[in-house]
């Protein structure tokens, strides 16, 4: 995975080639035009994220933000990674099932959607998946999978 070193969205956008800059412009302006309120964009592990900010929830297993969606650009590809898709069986299946219907090829491992041009991302279902989930439903599935951790607070 290829780690960027860049400090801000901004910074990460700029320092890509023209090509990919374009691609993970489009995809970054559909995630923040859907993104439910309470979340914040940053920089997390080298890529763009959107995520639950510690002030809101800051007992997570890594001291880091819950992430809902990163977006990076890769080696070999660009990378879409949908957290919420990775951790809740029926969004994914939703999720396949809308991408299938597109007619766009889908390359996925088990949160990471991998395209290599604009045109094999289907847009209005990233929009789509990234407004169906809250900040409240992302935290309490959070917690739900994380069970009795004493890091989380959950359980009995």
């Amino acid at each position: 995975m290829v780690r960027s070193t860049a400090r801000s969205p901004e910074e990460y956008i700029a320092s890509l080639p023209p090509d990919r800059r374009e691609a993970i412009t489009a995809v970054r302006d559909v995630i923040r035009r859907n993104l439910p309120d309470g979340f914040e964009e940053g920089m997390e592990f080298g890529a763009l994220t959107w995520f639950v900010p510690l002030e809101r929830f800051p007992d997570t297993h890594n001291g880091r933000p819950l992430g809902l969606v990163a977006l990076a650009s890769q080696k070999q590809y660009m990378a879409l990674y949908l957290n919420t898709v990775y951790g809740d069986p029926q969004l994914a299946d939703w999720f396949r099932a809308r991408y299938a219907a597109s007619g766009k090829r889908l390359s996925m491992g088990k949160s990471c959607v991998r395209f290599r041009s604009l045109d094999d991302l289907p847009l209005d279902v990233v929009g789509e998946t990234v407004a169906k989930v809250s900040v409240d439903q992302f935290v309490q599935h959070y917690q739900a999978a994380r069970g009795s951790s004493r890091r989380t607070g959950g359980g009995a």
